[in-house]
């Protein structure tokens, strides 16, 4: 004979478990920047540290980005899982209706809220060593591959433009995910990257076919309106001296949609993490609570409880 009773009491112990199991996993989208890039790998890190640092409660999942700005823009769309990294002067960019944001304007833009730092845009200008160009003088007359739509990009053409050399370089029209590739074959002389240094598409490109990373001067380091920065001597295969370039503060950001129970876990769960993941890349290695201070924007609630319980100084434009 059946024994209805037992049935529906498994039944209900059964449902109660996997309610509960559905309660416990918290599934994040984050949204960083193309495949083959550095912020593209350290979100794969970032992935995975928050899965072993949670017990598998925190499932992240990459989505390729389509660079700094189209990250913000998406805010508008967006829910609550969202995660994503962007400059913050972007961010500010956003919220005041500015620049590439003009008449982009939208309520969305006040909700963004940081989490925490990680290690800045670093501007690569990738030349084929058969190109034998070693500074920005030589770009004249050669094919520069800058991508589409991202940050590095736009900051690219910035440079260019302020070295005098707009107009002067031919732009190929291809995605960055394909400028290792088209450097091969020969088909461009160089391209720029703003990955994190060692960034990988530099790495693979250096180890395969040989590369000349140009170096900006002080003058130059000047215009960029930008914080120099020196990738060490032997970072690169081929490379025997220090390249002189520039950095930009990125941050990793969700909106106030995001609960704060999860916004703790994300950041606690990250700074946990960044030792060992430092110990995987070595990027990682320049990230420490000084970085705090390129958040210049509100961070989210569920992050700030976390920075008081470490004993984080912030200011008051970050709470």
């Amino acid at each position: 004979m059946i024994n209805t009773k037992a049935i529906l009491a498994a039944a209900a112990v059964f449902a109660t478990t996997f309610a509960g199991a559905s309660v416990a996993e918290t599934r994040i989208t984050y949204k960083s920047a193309k495949a083959g890039t550095s912020y593209y790998q350290m979100g794969v890190q970032i992935a995975e540290a928050m899965k072993a640092g949670s017990n598998g409660e925190v499932i992240v999942t990459i989505e390729e980005g389509q660079g700094s700005v189209q990250n913000v823009m998406e805010v508008r769309a967006r829910g609550a899982d969202y995660v994503f990294t962007t400059p913050p002067v972007l961010v500010r960019l956003a919220q005041g209706g500015k620049a590439m944001f003009k008449d982009k304007s939208d309520p969305a833009f006040d909700d963004i809220r940081a989490l925490f730092p990680i290690p800045s845009l670093t501007m690569h200008f990738v030349m084929s060593a058969d190109s034998g160009v070693t500074d920005f003088a030589g770009l004249e007359g050669k094919s520069i591959l800058l991508g589409k739509g991202s940050f590095g990009a736009r900051e690219g053409a910035k440079y260019l433009k302020l070295f005098g050399l707009e107009g002067k370089v031919e732009i190929a029209d291809a995605e960055l995910s394909n400028a290792v590739a088209a450097l091969k074959n020969g088909q461009i002389d160089g391209f720029v990257t703003a990955g994190s240094w060692p960034a990988p598409n530099v790495v693979e490109a250096a180890a395969s076919t040989g590369v000349s990373v140009l170096s900006l001067n002080d003058e130059q380091v000047a215009q960029t309106k930008r914080t120099r920065l020196v990738i060490p001597a032997g970072t690169y295969a081929g490379q025997d001296e220090d390249i002189v370039t520039t950095s930009l503060p990125v941050v990793t950001y969700t909106t106030t949609k995001m609960d704060d129970d999860t916004a703790y876990q994300l950041t606690k769960t990250y700074w946990e993490s960044k030792g060992e993941m430092a110990s995987a890349a070595a990027w990682w290695g320049g990230v420490d609570t000084d970085l705090m201070s390129n958040i210049t924007g509100k961070i989210h609630p569920g992050a700030i409880r976390y920075y008081e319980e470490a004993g984080v100084a912030l200011d008051d434009a970050q709470k």
